[in-house]
This record gives structure tokens, C-alpha cells and sequence, in this order.
């Protein structure tokens, strides 16, 4: 157990925006900073993060909290792990007896998402110890090591070895790990009467870490050629892991994205090593050639640049151009491509040339535009009048999707003078493909639900859920906790409480936390809070847009409201359900008498109506 002063000691020394930054782009906007939400997809910033406040809240997906909960929630931390992480990021010195792992490892015994990554993070034990320590591994890392690759990074990636002979089932049977836990590793393979088997075999193994680090997975790439097999074999999907969301060393170039180097691209992960070895940081790689909306949406929360740098080959040259199909319809990106000379590939090209090279190519390197018209010239013969003919109404279509007026000019005039066309003609021709797209454009914009500013939005998404009595309660909590005035005014008032139980919850921790503090401070409060619920509730009433200074009048407005009003609201509700009861059996003197006494509720409950 922390104790709450090293808790807060280590939340006090801390800047949220530096935790956060790592993990989501963010921008300024008036006194706050916003980016793209880590919790869910959206178009539109509606993640915020308040420096003054050190809290962040979505004002989508409702969550919030301080630099801890972030934690929590982004890498589904217990909160002392979450304050040892902080402390860790931020290089705070804690007492050995607070960083022991005894509390984790009994977290790790609780969900099935903990467990299957131990049992991952022990294969990787078992893979890379026999691929450095064991005659079995000997002509794996000689292949390793004919690839460029030296121990240092070897060990960095605890790249493995899976021997022919099996070795994962026994290793784990020794340590007698629950057979079931096993079957959905997506570590081994089931035959048809139920028993296990090793899944990779003779195989190069890649450990596959998800963004915070953890192997959820692996691919093997096969050590000798067999036609049986493919080259790559990667994990099934499983609790843990699903490729569509996963990029390859993600969780290690973020640092360096987050410091305005692009993500590079790259479309294999002995690319991504080798970049990674000779200098270069920033490279990713999804596992496959096509990037999923997901991936996207990852690279785009955490950068705003991206270098696209596939295979030279056509294969990879097509692949790029699905790339930039997927990033089409994120204008938020901005994307250039890298087409590596000669036919080769970036780890090639790497070890042949060096890292300053490639960075030449980085710093060259060429619109999605320029790729996509380069890209369709090699299938046309531009000999051929016709196909010339053809390929410039590809290249217009191509051309006419860029927004910008005066890059469709360079690019018509380029085009113009190529192949000595008009560029009145080309013109003429371009214009109704830009009216088609931009028609396309407002469709598409028409069947999506109207995504208003996340600064417009602050106070309806926090204020939409609550009647109101929770209004008021909102209201009246937010004054209390930030004027001691206030809190001593009401809590003098006899019989006084809130209604609701989450409110009044929140009261009673509150006035708890000020017998230890003298002053409110929202993150502070915060990580005395454990209920989920009542997280979100504070962050909802911290954000209101209140005027800053509050007066008498609106303070006895809420208290009316809670203590008046409430009552009322309940008779009615309980007068109506009468009501129908009475309709139901046909009453009707019934019916009279309760219908005189709703009227007269509803008079009483509009005469104590003041906000």
C-alpha cells in the first residue's frame, strides 16, 4: 500500500501534459490542450487536457480523471501501478518497499488479458535464450547476424529461436501452467483429439509488443525455405491480441514520433530493426501490407507527419499506394513517400548505404501525387497516343482530388508540358472531376452525424444526462468544492443533503479530503476516488462553464431546487403511476382525485422553478 502523501508527492511533481503528449498529439485551444481521443475513434478533438487543473476529460466518451487514471484506463493498470509507472516516466525516486512487484503479480493472477501476457513475456524468455544461449539457436543467429543485426539489438527486441523439436509445451507443463490458459495463447496449435503443440517451428521469432510495451504476440519467419509453409506465421488472433490494431515497435518510436520526427512507414519488421540500428527511430509496421482504420487512427493521435517507405519491387510499390488510400480520408496526416532506388528494400538499402542516405530520401521525399502519377506511368506504354490519352485522364482524376487551388495548378501545368497539351484543354477537363468530388464530398459529409467543436460541446456532453435537480446538484457541487465559503454555508444548513446518491457520495469524499487539505485541487481528489463512476461524475462537474464569481441568490437557487423541489418531483412521479393504475381499473373517482392533485404538484413544482 502507498501511502497518500508519496502519492501525492509523486503526483505533484509530475505535468500531466508531459505523460499524456507521449501517448496523443495535443494541440492548444484557449486554456486547454485537445487531441484525438486514446480511448475511442473520432474525427473530431474532443480529448482534453487542463495544465492548471492536471486532469484530463473526453467530452465523448465521458472519461477523465488525473495523470494516475489516465494510466489506468490507457494500460489497464491497478493504481499503484499506475503512480510506479508515473514515477518511473518521470524519473521520481520511490522507496524500494513501494516499488516491489508483490501487488502486480496479484493483479496479474486476476484477469485472463494479465495472464496470457505472462505467459507471453515467458515464451520470449524461453525463444531468446535458446536463440543466443543453445546449439539449437546457433544457425538462427547466424542468419541474424548475416542480416546486420548486432546482440545489442538482438537483445533489445529479444528476437527468439523456436526450435524444431518443441520446446514451448514442456517448458510451460514444467511450470505447470493451466492447460486452458494455453489453448487460448494462440501459442500452440489443437489437434483433433484436444491435445497441444507447439504452433512455431524452426522459426525465427519476432516478439509483437502492443503500445505499452507488452508482447501479446509473435511472427515467425521460417529458417530454412519450405514450400509447405509460408514465410511468415503469425499469432492467431486472441483475448490480447488483434493485428488490425497492432503496429510494430510502435511502443518504441513513439518517444521518438512525439519529439517532430515523422513515423516512418515501413513494411517489414527486419526493416523496422535495422532502421532502428543504424539511427533511425521512428519506424513502425503494420502486420500486413494494408493498413486498418485503427492503425490510422494510432499514427494520426500521436503525429501529424508520416513517410510511407515500402519495398522498391512492384508489390511494394503497389502496397504504398494502398497506404495512401488509407490515409486519404484522414486530412489531419500528412503524407510523403520514400521510393527506395534499385529495387530495394529499406533494411537493403540501410545496410548498403547507411542511415545518412536513407535520411536524404526521408528528407526528399515526394508527395502521395507525385508517387501516384510516377506509380501509373509504368502501366502505360507512353509511346501509345491511346494509352498517353488514358493516362492523363487518370492523372486528372488523380490531380483533382488535392484541395489546394494552387497545387492543382503546378500539377496541370506539369502535366501540360510533358506531353504538350493545352493547359486550357486540361483545365476544362478538370473542373467537372473537381465538382464530382466535391459533390461526393458534402454526401458523404450528410450521412454522418453532425460533429460539433469539442469546445461548444463541453458543457452539453457533460450537462445532456442530468433532470433538473442533478443540474443543480452539479452546480452547487462545483461552487462548494471551489469556494470554502460556499461549502461552509451549505453544510450549516440543517437536513441539508444532495438527492442523488452519486452527488451525495461525492460530498462525503470530498469532505473527507478536506480534513486532510486545505484547499481544493480536482487531480488531487482525484486520487482518493476509486469508483469509476464517481470519477467521471467530478471531471463532468469540474468542467462546467460557470461564471466566476457566484452570488447568493444563485446558491439558494440550487439549495431550493435540491431540498423543495426534489420532493415534489417525486410525488409526481409517484402520482402519475397512480394515475395509470386507476385508468387501468377503471376508477374514475380515482382518476378525478389524482389528476386535482398532479395539477396542483406541477403549480408547486413551477413556483420553486428559478433556474
Amino acid at each position: 500500500m502507498i501511502p497518500e502523501e508519496v502519492i501525492e508527492q509523486v503526483r505533484s511533481q509530475v505535468n500531466i501534459v508531459d505523460v499524456v503528449s507521449q501517448y496523443v498529439q495535443l494541440t492548444q485551444s484557449g486554456k486547454n490542450l485537445f487531441g484525438l481521443c486514446p480511448f475511442h475513434e473520432e474525427r473530431t478533438p474532443s480529448f482534453s487536457v487542463s495544465e492548471d487543473k492536471q486532469i484530463f476529460h473526453c467530452f465523448s466518451c465521458g472519461r477523465g480523471g488525473n495523470v494516475f487514471k489516465f494510466l489506468m484506463e490507457l494500460e489497464n493498470l491497478t493504481f499503484p501501478e499506475a503512480v510506479r509507472k508515473v514515477a518511473e516516466l518521470q524519473n521520481i525516486p520511490l522507496d524500494e518497499k513501494y516499488t516491489s512487484g508483490g501487488s502486480q503479480q496479484a493483479q496479474q493472477t486476476n484477469s485472463l488479458a494479465s495472464q496470457l501476457i505472462q505467459v507471453h513475456e515467458q515464451a520470449v524468455t524461453l525463444y531468446h535464450h535458446v536463440l543466443m544461449n543453445t546449439k539449437l539457436g546457433q544457425p538462427a543467429l547466424e542468419y541474424l547476424k548475416k542480416r546486420g543485426l548486432t546482440d545489442e539489438t538482438i537483445e533489445k527486441y529479444q528476437l527468439g529461436f523456436a526450435p524444431g523439436q518443441r520446446l514451448l509445451k514442456p517448458f510451460f507443463e514444467e511450470k505447470k501452467t493451466d492447460f486452458k490458459l494455453l489453448r487460448k495463447s494462440g501459442l500452440f496449435s489443437e489437434n483433433d483429439s484436444g491435445d497441444i503443440y507447439d504452433r512455431f517451428v524452426d522459426r525465427v521469432m519476432f516478439p509483437i509488443r502492443n503500445e505499452n510495451g507488452k508482447t501479446v504476440a509473435f511472427s515467425g519467419r521460417l529458417l530454412v525455405k519450405d514450400p509447405e509453409s509460408p514465410k511468415y506465421l503469425n499469432s492467431p488472433e486472441t483475448e490480447i491480441f488483434n493485428k488490425r490494431k497492432v503496429l510494430f515497435n510502435l511502443d518504441s518510436a513513439r518517444l521518438s514520433i512525439r519529439k517532430n520526427d515523422p513515423a516512418i512507414l515501413l513494411e517489414g519488421f527486419m526493416d523496422v530493426i535495422s532502421a532502428d540500428q543504424a539511427g533511425i527511430h521512428s519506424g513502425i509496421a503494420s502486420m500486413g501490407t494494408s493498413l486498418t482504420d485503427q492503425q490510422v487512427y494510432d499514427i494520426s493521435r500521436i503525429t501529424s507527419q508520416v513517410v510511407i517507405s515500402y519495398d522498391g519491387d512492384t508489390p511494394g510499390q503497389k502496397a504504398i499506394k494502398r497506404a495512401i488510400d488509407s490515409f486519404a480520408n484522414n486530412s489531419k496526416v500528412a503524407v510523403k513517400i520514400v521510393t527506395v532506388p534499385d529495387g530495394l528494400d529499406p533494411d537493403e538499402f540501410v545496410r548498403q548505404r547507411g542511415a545518412d542516405q536513407f535520411m536524404e530520401l526521408v528528407k526528399h521525399a515526394s508527395s502521395p501525387i507525385d508517387f501516384e502519377l510516377q506509380f501509373m506511368k509504368k502501366q502505360y506504354n507512353l509511346e501509345s497516343e491511346v494509352d498517353v490519352s488514358n493516362y492523363i485522364s487518370e492523372a486528372l482524376s488523380v490531380i483533382a482530388k488535392e484541395p489546394s487551388p494552387i497545387t492543382r495548378d503546378l500539377y496541370v501545368n506539369k502535366v501540360a508540358t510533358e506531353f504538350g497539351v493545352g493547359k486550357e484543354l486540361l483545365t476544362s477537363r478538370l473542373v467537372p472531376l473537381i465538382q464530382s468530388n466535391q459533390r461526393q464530398s458534402q454526401v458523404a459529409v450528410a450521412d454522418q452525424p453532425p460533429v460539433p467543436p469539442a469546445v461548444i460541446r463541453q458543457s452539453a456532453q457533460s450537462e445532456r444526462h442530468w433532470n433538473v435537480v442533478q443540474f443543480a446538484e452539479a452546480r452547487l457541487l462545483n461552487r462548494m468544492l471551489h469556494n470554502h465559503d460556499i461549502w461552509l454555508m451549505v453544510q450549516g444548513i440543517e437536513n441539508f443533503a444532495f438527492v442523488d446518491e452519486d452527488f451525495q457520495m461525492l460530498y462525503l469524499l470530498a469532505e473527507g479530503y478536506f480534513t486532510k487539505f486545505d484547499e481544493y485541487n480536482v487531480a488531487t481528489l482525484s486520487s482518493f476516488i476509486t469508483e469509476n463512476s464517481l470519477q467521471t461524475l467530478l471531471m463532468d462537474i469540474d468542467s462546467l462553464d460557470l461564471a466566476v464569481e457566484s452570488t447568493e441568490s444563485e446558491i439558494n437557487d440550487y439549495v431550493n431546487v435540491i431540498m423543495n423541489r426534489a420532493p415534489v418531483v417525486d410525488q409526481l412521479k409517484q402520482k402519475r403511476q397512480s394515475l395509470q393504475e386507476a385508468v387501468a381499473i377503471g376508477d374514475v373517482q380515482k382518476q378525478r382525485q389524482l389528476t386535482i392533485e398532479i395539477v396542483q404538484l406541477e403549480q408547486k413544482k413551477q413556483a420553486g422553478k428559478h433556474i
